[in-house]
């Protein structure tokens, strides 16, 4: 790694000031070296107070995953019976998933916020395994979706069409896909020498989003191809839902706001929309930092709401809003507790 070269940029920042903050915070008529030096300085020299408060969001969620993902997936494969189910290994999976980018995400803020400078090298296996948890995640809802449609609307049917053996060949594929989809980008940027080294040493996920913005062909068309596959996975679960409640619409289950499938009907939805805003936004500042609506350091800040909050708050609501919403697992948790409380009060009742 260049680290002669880090610091030059370094001792060269420290001799133009003012003149570098007139150009960050107006990013028009400024060509790629120009851009490039600028995001590299942001990533080198962050505003320490602003960014550690930027982590108190993700580490507050990964404390209330790190209560809530294990417990589910405990009772998930402790249990014959559910684990046997698509719904509860599709599931499983899903939160597996969230779970992992909640803990490498949360690493990865720390890192910065700390000033910590990592490896070339370990900072793209890092963001390779952030985009393979996130690509899982994201996969297995569409699946998930997608297994829910076909027991609605194809009971008797349903057993034939996705029974548990090929759901467990469909959770391999999900992880190959999972691995293949970003692996193949990274060997493309890779490749081009797209990464930047002194940008990559503090292994900053939102300026690194900025930067693929102005980076060379290679790195936009792999921006825009995962943009696009994201969306269609939204699309498929959108459309998925939209198409359960019209279909299903004449039955009657939807005449009362409080009946069960109202609830959970809202509650996945309220889902998707926590997924679905965070990449509308991304993909809105995205389009006016390319054309210059806004400052560089106004699209910085809004990466950074966006990734530290926006995107992993799914990744917490998703095992509450979701999860619990099963009668076997919830039932599974209630004996899990009236257990231990058992276990606690029968030793101090005993007579001495």
């Amino acid at each position: 790694m260049d680290f002669s070269g880090c610091a030059l940029v370094k001792r060269v920042n420290a001799t133009a000031y003012h003149h570098r903050e007139t150009e960050f915070n107006s990013s028009s008529n400024l060509d790629d070296a120009s851009l490039y030096y600028l995001l590299e300085e942001w990533a080198l020299n962050p505003s320490g107070a602003n960014m550690k408060m930027f982590l108190i969001p993700p580490v507050v969620c990964l404390m209330a995953g790190v209560l809530i993902i294990p417990t589910i997936l405990f009772v998930i494969f402790s249990r014959f019976s559910i684990r046997q189910e698509t719904r509860y290994m599709l599931l499983g999976n899903a939160l597996l998933s969230d779970l992992i980018y909640l803990l490498f995400y949360t690493l990865s803020a720390a890192l910065n916020a700390a000033h910590v400078h990592l490896p070339k090298e370990a900072c793209v296996l890092l963001l390779f395994l952030l985009a393979v948890a996130y690509c899982g995640g994201l996969f297995t809802a569409a699946a998930i979706v997608v297994d829910t449609y076909i027991a609605v609307l194809f009971p008797l049917r349903y057993i034939a069409i996705w029974p548990p053996s090929r759901t467990k060949k469909i959770v391999v594929l999900l992880w190959m896909c999972s691995g293949a989809f970003p692996g193949i980008f990274f060997l493309v940027l890779s490749s081009t020498h797209s990464f930047v080294s002194c940008v990559l040493e503090t292994c900053s996920v939102p300026v690194i989003l900025i930067l693929t913005l102005n980076g060379t062909d290679a790195v936009k068309l792999c921006f825009w191809l995962s943009t696009t596959v994201i969306f269609l996975c939204l699309s498929l679960i959108f459309c998925c839902y939209a198409l359960l409640y019209f279909k299903t619409k004449q039955s009657g289950i939807w005449e009362s706001i409080c009946s069960r499938a109202s609830v959970t009907f809202l509650m996945h939805n309220t889902v998707l929309f926590f997924y679905f805003f965070p990449l509308l936004a991304l993909f809105v500042e995205s389009f006016l930092c390319i054309n210059v609506v806004i400052r560089l350091q106004t699209g910085i800040w809004v990466s950074l709401t966006v990734c530290n909050i926006l995107m992993i708050l799914p990744k917490v609501l998703f095992p509450f809003l979701y999860g619990l919403r099963y009668r076997e697992i919830s039932a599974s948790l209630k004996s899990i507790v009236r257990k231990k409380h058992l276990h606690l009060v029968l030793p101090a009742s005993s007579p001495s």
